[in-house]
């Protein structure tokens, strides 16, 4: 069952205003060089912000192939425990007050909800994975269904780092 579960975190559509006025006030910054100068402050202040905005909103969250790949970790469902949704509240609470440090998360400040996954590889020192996402039920689902298609009994977490 490959392409169980596919996300783009995204960013907002409001967020794109951002490269617009990061462009626009390096133009007014670089008009007192020159008009070439502010022109050319207006692209570049437009590409550079709009690069990272696109970039920030990449992320991914995909269950494929026996695997949970969130961002640059690819987890095998195996590796994984019980998968909890999380709500607006209890989603802040886990990216803040309730945090460990040693877990992996995926955040995204503008996606209010969340999964949290239990890390049940006893040799993993990661407690749980934290993803944002839009869709925390479907992913619990998906995950719990690659699970049950005899997914990948490995282990571990292969962060990226």
């Amino acid at each position: 069952m490959e392409g169980m579960y596919d996300e783009r975190l995204t960013v907002p559509r409001s967020w794109w205003l951002l490269p617009v006025a990061t462009g626009l006030s390096l133009a007014l910054i670089m008009l007192r060089l020159s008009e070439l100068g502010a022109l050319a402050g207006l692209v570049v202040g437009f590409v550079a912000a709009a690069a990272g905005i696109s970039s920030y909103g990449s992320a991914r969250i995909r269950v494929v192939q026996g695997s949970l790949v969130a961002g640059q970790a690819r987890i095998p469902v195996g590796a994984l425990g019980e998968a909890l949704p999380l709500d607006r509240a209890e989603a802040l609470a886990w990216r803040s007050v309730k945090a460990d440090p040693r877990a992996f998360m995926l955040l995204r400040s503008y996606v209010p909800t969340a999964l949290r996954v239990e890390v049940a590889d006893p040799a993993d020192p990661t407690p749980y994975v934290y993803l944002s996402t839009r869709s925390p039920q479907r992913l619990a689902e998906a995950i719990e269904a690659a699970r049950g298609a005899g997914g990948d009994t490995g282990s571990g977490t292969d962060s990226g780092a």
